[in-house]
């Protein structure tokens, strides 16, 4: 069940911020900062420094401890479903020019060109 909470216009603005930057929604911005909050309490030696890193590829995840390593996937996990607006264009354009592919209703392998719906 949703619930309503208030909270001050000068954090709402950060989160809104956030929240553009890294492609998440509002709700999805919030979320992810309570699940790293919510860890780095849990955990005496969390670093969300390194998190960061291994998001950006420049830390290898077998690298990070058992809290990092759980707040890591689930900003991976959200950061992967949602595409960019830069791989939405691209992908978009390879439709048009019929190189790209898809699964049509029945789980089928379709190509662009076969499905301008592709």
């Amino acid at each position: 069940m949703a619930q309503s909470v208030k909270i001050a216009d000068d954090i709402m603005a950060l989160v809104r911020r956030e929240a553009d930057l890294q492609s998440r929604s509002v709700a999805g911005q919030i979320t992810h900062w309570l699940k790293i909050g919510r860890a780095i309490e849990r955990s005496g030696t969390f670093d969300y420094g390194r998190i960061k890193l291994a998001l950006e590829g420049r830390l290898d995840t077998t690298e990070l401890k058992d809290g990092e390593e759980a707040a890591w996937l689930d900003a991976f996990t959200i950061k992967m479903a949602e595409p960019t607006a830069n791989e939405q264009e691209f992908f978009t354009r390879r439709r048009m020019l019929g190189l790209g592919v898809g699964l049509d209703a029945g789980g089928n392998l379709i190509y662009a060109k076969d499905d301008a719906a592709a």
